[in-house]
């Protein structure tokens, strides 16, 4: 933790003159709301019945990490399929811009047809996107989503190249930039790309930038927890988001309310779903609930927590009260569950209105 520590800045009182006056500054102040890091992914998108699972040994709802030979093989069974750009926090920043924000995406794609389709999938819906595609025998990154009848979705996933992102890759500038940093923990776990994270957090604390991070998936803190608490330690994260079971699974307690309590203090906000029954935050002390946004039919899931922090990362950006973000977060992922995909259908901007 000590090497953490001077990584970050030491202490909470060194961060806070670190961070100066920038969090004095609006955020019509930054030329990006938000930019995030994360796996650069193309999302490929097919129904399913129970039977098909069953017949490939995939338990229905899971998530699970596959190589390229896999990755092609499933994708030669499966049924026709949609593909667009993926990976959790591209999700995030595709619903930000969908909300009229300001968004920019750090990711690695390779030279090859995916990672075409995911570049130009990003920018035509208004990220920016400036990483250069690397030289490397990985291909592009891929998630197979298959989608069963009850709306469930079960997720095989190739990282393939996002993997090769490295500090190298990043545009300091645009950085600094941005008002808020936001990282994902499924890139956090190998050992490149959490450089390029952990550098990422330096550059955008020097600069007076707020960072958020994203737990992802209770798989990823399984692997890297003692790591997320450092951070959290070192007072390096200040938005943190999660569900209940990862607020748990961090925390080390089976109960939601214990575990959340004793993270909250750590952490001077944090954003937990809590699936039907809506979601709460923490914001130095202050506790906010609302309730989950009606949907009349749930009929994919794949994006529901992506697009949530899509919704409130857009209200923190216009500087709305605790609990409008919440509420905005609530409309954005019940918007998403009504059909397939993680991309916005419906005019975001006007469910919001």
């Amino acid at each position: 933790m000590g090497a953490l520590r001077n990584r970050f800045g030491g202490s909470q009182k060194e961060l806070s003159v670190a961070r100066g006056s920038g969090h004095q500054a609006r955020v019509t102040d930054f030329r990006l709301d938000v930019l995030a890091i994360g796996d650069a992914i193309v999302d490929v998108i097919a129904t399913a019945d129970d039977a098909f699972l069953q017949e490939e040994g995939l338990p229905k709802g899971s998530m699970r990490l596959i190589d390229a030979a896999e990755a092609t093989r499933l994708y030669s069974h499966m049924g026709q399929a949609r593909e667009t750009s993926g990976g959790s926090a591209a999700n995030t920043m595709a619903g930000i811009a969908a909300l009229g924000g300001r968004a920019g995406f750090v990711g690695q794609v390779a030279r090859d047809q995916l990672g075409e389709i995911f570049a130009h999938d990003i920018r035509a819906l208004g990220v920016e996107f400036t990483t250069p595609p690397c030289d490397t025998d990985e291909p592009t990154g891929r998630c197979l989503i298959l989608v069963t009848p009850d709306g469930q979705r079960t997720m095989n996933t190739s990282p393939g190249a996002s993997h090769s992102l490295s500090v190298s890759a990043l545009d300091e500038q645009q950085i600094r930039d941005s008002a808020i940093l936001y990282l994902e923990a499924y890139l956090w776990v190998p050992d490149s790309p959490r450089a390029a994270m952990e550098r990422a957090i330096e550059i955008a604390h020097a600069a007076g930038r707020r960072v958020a991070f994203t737990l992802s998936d209770i798989a990823c803190i399984a692997k890297r927890r003692d790591s997320f608490l450092d951070l959290i330690q070192a007072r390096a994260i200040d938005m943190l988001f999660a569900n209940e079971a990862e607020v748990k699974a961090l925390a080390g307690i089976d109960a939601f309310d214990p575990a959340l309590a004793a993270l909250q203090d750590k952490v001077p906000l944090i954003v937990c779903t809590c699936s039907e029954r809506g979601a709460v935050a923490v914001e130095n002390g202050r506790r906010v609930a609302v309730p989950a946004a009606p949907v009349e039919r749930v009929v994919d899931t794949t994006g529901a927590g992506d697009l949530f922090a899509a919704g409130f990362l857009s209200g923190q950006a216009l500087e709305r009260p605790l609990e409008e973000c919440l509420r905005r977060g609530a409309i954005a992922a019940a918007e998403i569950i009504s059909h397939f995909g993680a991309r916005p259908e419906a005019d975001l901007k006007a469910l919001m209105a």
